[in-house]
């Protein structure tokens, strides 16, 4: 958003209207002394009665009208007799309400909250108030003000008050003492400043390179950033090596603080192939959990269909078709074990399988539901099915904790209602939902589990479809036959060249699959521009907005998705008098512009055109900017008929989408898809990333650039190693530490 003057008000606050008890985000009435004004923003130690002096800037909410918003604020005790009968009848001080607010300002006066804070024993004095409650009473009011003085200790460190409410939440009055004692304490989950802020606070204080605290804090950095780069633990060596050097100390003393923390169960160790791993908890109980409950499964499976082939073969009758062998092999297998991996390419017949189980099923009688980890996927899967699939997040009913962290009603005390459950795109599952979803399902139910293992794995920690083949403990069918109407696509053909390491076809101008030889980066971002915005819509009518999508190996460079972006935004939608323009975080969005949420957000609300409501929109939604307020600093989406409102903060979650990232496009599918190819950093040009790229397409693929590059990403079959141990927990090849 363009800066804007920060302006200065003071007044006292007449009544608080709304506040949100996990963060301090409050709206209240102030009596500037003219007129009452609402104000918003952090203010979570404001009570009716307070005088405050604010900075801010006025913004205009769409539903609300005019208001202050707050960026910072100090607040200053209420001082004459009315001021503090304001702020005690309002309910501030739970025990104290309004008739017994007057008895004590008619007592005590200007004098009351004194009182309140260094004599409560004389509350007794009046009627109503016994010992037992004076002191209760003036608890709470000692409450009230530690959350103040946390605010203002924790300022001069750069502590936002939301974020000083969190520190608080943790750590009570004491917390500025703790800060400063240890400032790495902000860096636990419940807080979460990070541990590069934490270490700054720490270096403003002079604590020593090699304070405990801050080597304990660093190891688990090191575990929590290779979390979020996919592994879900770290061998021991690599880790203690990797902390080391990161803090500027000798190994020694980080093998000290290594086995405080593994004394205290802050982290789980184990052996997984005679090498020392260590885990965050609740990784390895995600793992240990997965593994067990799978082999549960297989021991106590549910119960076969009966007549299972006679079943099948009715069913080829019915529809006059006949299965091939692998079809009909993964077919039985989800009939008869009611446990099944299945996996293969485009063009091997997943769909088609994954048709015949569901029918035979609930011809049976059994109750099927269907998911996938994102909307898209589960939007495609229910157009492929013809029946209902929900997001797997939708499927948990998921729900938020006090720190606005995601928990599943459904689990082991509330499972399920299904007696068969299929999830599609399992390669998209990390083992924190995967665990989730095991926890969920009811006994005896059965699981068919479906993805291709040669794309890309999930964003976040593990490995569970790969793992889940490697064991070879569960039944795995994977297609591998291309039938023969896909095999007159080029881009089926042709992905199985990619997996297989052979060049692919570039020469077939009469196909689905294009290659346009272009050298230079500008020219190939030029051609790129040219057949999103002319080319492909007039010779195929493609939507620039709904049916294109360029893919590009990288976020950064002249062909990566930053830059693509803004090249493709100038040209797909230009600037142009009445199309209203906002700048979030050095971003620029116009109304009409196709946009992107880049992270899960589970509390963002939406509303249907049929006038359904709900809450949660998921990395990866793409929409399309209809409106931009910027009065209210607000943006309205529309993403797969959800009318999303973001406001300023959460609008920060959207970025462009013209181009995105092979790894976002996951689970997606498009009727067009454009990639640019020209040598770029070797570990994000290889193999897997080029076909999940390729599969990606569903009419039409062109790609655009050089063959050396193409050539590159074939021969290039490095997988990305992720440090995952639900295969080994599965064999039993995982050696359990005792005191784990």
């Amino acid at each position: 958003m363009e800066e804007q003057t920060l302006l200065e008000m003071a007044g006292t606050v007449e009544r608080i209207t709304f506040r949100n008890e996990k963060n301090g985000y409050t709206v209240l009435e102030l009596n500037n002394g003219e007129e009452l004004t609402t104000v918003v923003g952090s203010l979570p130690t404001a009570e009716p009665g307070d005088e405050l002096h604010v900075v801010g800037t006025w913004t205009e909410h769409p539903s609300f009208g005019r208001q202050f918003s707050a960026q910072i604020y100090e607040r200053m005790q209420p001082t004459t007799s009315e001021a503090i009968l304001l702020y005690l009848s309002s309910g501030a001080i739970k025990g104290i309400g309004r008739a017994m607010a007057k008895r004590v300002v008619e007592t005590f006066g200007e004098h009351s909250l004194e009182i309140l804070e260094k004599e409560p024993d004389r509350l007794s004095q009046i009627s109503g108030i016994s010992k037992r409650k004076a002191q209760q009473i003036a608890e709470e009011y000692r409450q009230k003000l530690g959350i103040r003085e946390v605010i203002l200790g924790l300022k001069e460190f750069g502590v936002t008050p939301e974020e000083a409410v969190r520190v608080y939440r943790v750590y009570g009055p004491e917390s500025v003492t703790q800060v400063r004692q240890d400032p790495y304490c902000l860096c636990v989950e419940d807080v979460d400043l990070g541990f590069q802020r934490a270490d700054a606070i720490a270096e403003t204080l002079e604590h020593p390179a090699d304070d405990p605290c801050r080597v304990r804090a660093g190891i688990l950095y090191v575990l929590q950033h290779n979390v979020n780069n996919g592994h879900t633990y770290l061998p021991q060596d690599k880790l203690l090596a990797t902390a080391a050097s990161m803090l500027g100390i000798q190994p020694e003393q980080v093998h000290e603080s290594y086995d405080e923390l593994e004394h205290e169960a802050s982290v789980v160790a184990c052996t997984i192939h005679d090498r020392r791993v260590v885990y965050l908890p609740r990784l390895y109980h995600a793992e240990v959990f997965s593994a067990a409950r799978l082999q549960m499964m297989m021991e106590y499976p549910s119960q076969p269909i009966p007549d299972a082939e006679q079943a099948v073969d009715k069913f080829e009758a019915e529809l006059g078709i006949a299965y091939a062998p692998e079809q009909k092999e993964a077919i039985l297998a989800a009939l008869s074990h009611g446990l099944l991996v299945l996996t293969g390419g485009p063009g091997t017949g997943k769909t088609t399988t994954l048709d015949a189980i569901i029918r035979i099923l609930q011809k049976k009688g059994e109750k099927v539901l269907l998911a996938a980890p994102t909307g898209r996927a589960a939007k495609r899967m229910s157009e492929l099915t013809g029946e209902e699939a929900k997001t797997l997040h939708r499927l948990l009913q998921v729900e938020w904790d006090e720190t606005d962290s995601p928990v599943f009603a459904r689990n082991e005390q509330k499972p399920l209602e299904c007696d068969a459950l299929i999830i599609d795109e399992l390669s998209m599952v990390d083992i924190c939902l995967f665990e989730a979803l095991l926890r969920a399902l009811p006994m005896g139910c059965r699981l068919v589990l479906v993805g291709d293992c040669d794309q890309l794995p999930s964003v976040g920690p593990g490995n569970v479809l790969g793992d889940l083949i490697a064991s070879e403990m569960l039944p795995v069918v994977q297609l591998r036959h291309i039938f023969r109407q896909s095999m007159q696509s080029l881009i089926v053909t042709n992905a199985h060249k990619i997996i297989a390491g052979e060049i692919p076809v570039l020469n077939d101008c009469k196909n689905d699959f294009f290659f346009m030889q272009r050298t230079e980066p500008t020219q190939i971002s030029q051609t790129i521009q040219e057949l999103c915005s002319k080319r492909l819509p007039a010779t195929y009518e493609f939507s620039p907005m709904t049916d294109i999508q360029v893919l590009s190996p990288s976020r950064k460079g002249e062909l990566g998705t930053v830059q693509l972006n803004t090249v493709l935004q100038g040209v797909l939608n230009p600037h142009a008098a009445g199309k209203k323009e906002i700048k979030i975080n050095s971003r620029l969005f116009r109304e009409g512009d196709k946009v992107m949420q880049t992270k899960n957000n589970y509390t963002l609300s939406w509303e249907k055109s049929d006038g359904t409501i709900g809450e949660g929109v998921y990395n990866g939604d793409i929409g399309i900017i209809r409106e931009i307020d910027k009065a209210a600093s607000a943006l309205t989406v529309d993403m797969d008929d959800k009318v999303i409102t973001y406001e300023l903060e959460t609008a920060a979650e959207l970025e462009l989408a013209y181009a995105l990232t092979v790894h976002k496009s996951q689970g997606s599918e498009f009727p067009a898809v454009v990639m640019p190819m020209y040598p770029g950093p070797r570990p994000l040009y290889y193999r897997n990333l080029f076909y999940t790229a390729i599969t990606r397409a569903k009419k039409l693929l062109i790609l655009v650039g050089t063959q050396q590059t193409v050539r590159m990403m074939v021969e290039n079959n490095r997988r990305t190693r992720r440090y995952s141990g639900l295969r080994e927990f599965l064999t039993g090849e995982a050696i359990f530490d005792e005191n784990a």
